[in-house]
This record gives C-alpha cells, structure tokens and sequence, in this order.
C-alpha cells in the first residue's frame, strides 16, 4: 500500500501534541549558524514548507547540532554513507505532471505529492560539512535590545497593519487591520516580543487586501475548528519569520487550550497540517516583500 504523506506528517506532529510539545515553538534554527535552516547538503538548498518542521523537531529531539541532511544515494555520491541502523526522516514534495484536460483535452500539468527520506549528516559517516559559524556570547543583559534583523523584517512589511504597543496582551484585530501588542520590555526577552509580534503579522496576512483568508468576516470564537486553524498558520508562519531573521524561542511555550483544539482537529483533518504549513510560508513570504502584488 502507497504511504499516505499526509498522515505520517499528521501522526508525527500529533505524536508530539499528545506529548505536550508545539513543534513549531522548536528552535528551527541549529547551532549552524546564520542561515542555518534545514537544508539538503547536495543541492545546498534549505527545505521549505512543512519539511522545515519535520527536520528541525527531528533535529531536537536527537540533539543533531548540524542543519544539513541527505538521502541515502547523496550520502554514498558524497563518498560516505549512513550508519547502519540509522532510522531516516520523511520529507515530501510536490511534482508536476504534465498530463490533458479531461473535458477541454488541453496540455495541462498537475501537482502530485510524492516523499523520500533524508538522514542527518550526524546519521553518516565520511561526510564533510561546512564548519558552523560560532555563536554570540551571552551578555545575561536582561533589558531589552532591539534584535536588528527580526526589527527589520517588522519595519518593513510593505502595505502592513497598524501596530500599537498598548496594554498587557497580543492580537490581531481584521475590521480595524491593527496589531496590538505590550511595549517590548514587558516581555521575558526580545525573542519572545518579535515571535509574538510575527504571530499577529502573520494573522495580519490573511486580511482581505493581501492574501486573504476570510479573516475579516470569519470572527470564530477562541477554540472553535477555524480559529484553530488559523492559529496554526500564524504559529508556524511566526517561527518561519524567526528563523529568518536568526532568532529562536528560547522556552517550549504551550498553551493548553490551543493545543487541545489543535489536537482535535488535526486528528480528523490529515491534510491540514501541510496545507496550514504552505499558507504559513505564503503569509511569511508576504510579510518579507517576497510576492506578487494583487
């Protein structure tokens, strides 16, 4: 029987739900360094979408320190190979088929969603690596400091949401387009301020002027399938948006509510997953200038 991609996505993020642990609050970056995503070590290209999950919660939950994977014929053509026993990941991608319209009979192509499975090159042996970059001394200053790129990636958010640093939570509010947030230094660190700020940025996407996903008339109440839903592509949106400016969450935040909603719906809807992970690298996408304009 064919492997169903979708539900081996849905049951490994399930699996670490039912653990208590939101995948996508991992740290996503590695001690690789600046630009240190996930990333195939042939094609020198950084997964995307929901691989970039996949990997990194792997990654964590093995304590690999390096950001770079391989399938078992790369390893070989590098002239190593994986250590025997090595259990390897799942990693899926869309091919296009070229194929004709049934009713028109026109040339068309269609996307097909097909997986292989990756080692870390921790898993092989004979394999070189580039040499991780060293990280920055922790200062333990406990004021806060603008991170410089993630403060970027926020200024300059074309055509974004108002953002008011006001009272002691975060949202996003469609029927105004504006971002509420606490001031900065109400926060534990800086990390914490910007991966919220991301989170309400990423809602802010799915207003009906940019990439719209119903936000501005699907007012769901808090726990209810839809707005579980969109809660998952602004988490997930959120953490592609810290790797890409080089920040991590420092603690595993959960939120029992979210979790459960999220649970229950994912655990009937195993397709959810990596559609809410492709809307969430749109949205990202979107709030770092790299789109079409309507």
């Amino acid at each position: 029987m064919a492997l169903d991609v979708y539900k081996a996505v849905t049951d490994r993020i399930v699996e670490l739900l039912e653990q208590g642990t939101v995948p996508w609050r991992q740290p996503i970056r590695s001690s690789g360094g600046e630009g240190a995503f996930p990333t195939n070590l042939a094609s020198e290209r950084a997964y995307r979408g929901i691989n970039i999950f996949l990997l990194a919660v792997t990654a964590w939950a093995e304590g690999y320190e390096s950001p770079y994977w391989l399938t078992f014929r790369q390893a070989k053509e590098k002239g190593g190979h994986v250590r025997k026993g090595e259990k390897g990941s799942l990693v899926i991608f869309w091919k296009q088929y070229a194929t004709k319209d049934r009713e028109s009979g026109e040339d068309i192509t269609v996307p097909v969603l097909r997986h292989y499975t990756v080692f870390n090159t921790e898993q092989c042996e004979g394999i070189e690596t580039p040499s991780p970059a060293t990280p920055e001394e922790d200062t333990g200053e406990q004021a806060f400091t603008p991170i410089e790129a993630a403060s970027a990636i926020a200024e300059g958010y074309r055509g974004g949401p108002r953002v008011e640093h006001k009272g002691a939570r975060a949202f996003y509010r469609p029927r105004e387009d504006l971002v509420r947030i606490a001031e900065p230094e109400r926060f534990v660190d800086p990390e914490s301020y910007y991966t919220t700020l991301f989170h309400e940025l990423v809602h802010s996407t799915g207003h009906s002027s940019r990439i719209d996903r119903g936000l501005d008339e699907n007012l769901s109440p808090f726990g209810s399938a839809d707005y579980s839903k969109e809660e998952l592509v602004a988490e997930m949106g959120a953490a592609f948006l810290a790797a890409a400016s080089g920040i991590s969450q420092a603690t595993i935040e959960q939120s029992a509510a979210y979790i459960d909603g999220w649970r229950k719906k994912l655990s009937t809807e195993t397709k959810l997953v990596v559609h809410a992970a492709g809307a969430a690298q749109r949205a990202a996408d979107w709030v770092l200038g790299e789109r079409s304009e309507p």
